[in-house]
């Protein structure tokens, strides 16, 4: 199979990110860590090969990750903790719905005001 009808692959399992709501990327991109011009030179991986990040996402519809050593969150300040658990969980919430809103990908990033429950 050609390399362009296999998807992107994730830099640290190798296997394929098949889904957008499964992105790192995309994720980051809805954060506003990665600005549009740079998601197709960004290197793609499952949420979940990112546990720096995805330790931060609490919903019930995503089991928890466990990030290991100096960033695991219980060796964080409690306070940036929660804002990132509301931050990073409000981004994979959008990135979850998506699909069903049919947005120009220029609209995917979460803008100031956005509600964060």
């Amino acid at each position: 199979m050609a390399r362009c009808e296999q998807g992107y692959l994730c830099d640290v399992c190798g296997a394929e990110v098949a889904e957008m709501t499964d992105s790192d990327l995309y994720l980051r991109y809805i954060l506003g860590e990665v600005p549009l011009a740079e998601l197709h030179r960004t290197a793609e991986r499952h949420i979940r090969c990112n546990p720096a990040n995805a330790q931060f996402i609490v919903d019930p519809a995503f089991p928890a990750v466990r990030c290991e050593g100096a960033f695991a969150k219980e060796f964080l300040d409690v306070v940036f903790v929660g804002e990132q658990e509301r931050r990073v969980t409000r981004a994979w919430q959008r990135l979850q719905e998506l699909p069903a809103l049919r947005l120009p990908i220029a609209e995917y990033p979460l803008r100031e005001g956005d509600a964060i429950d």
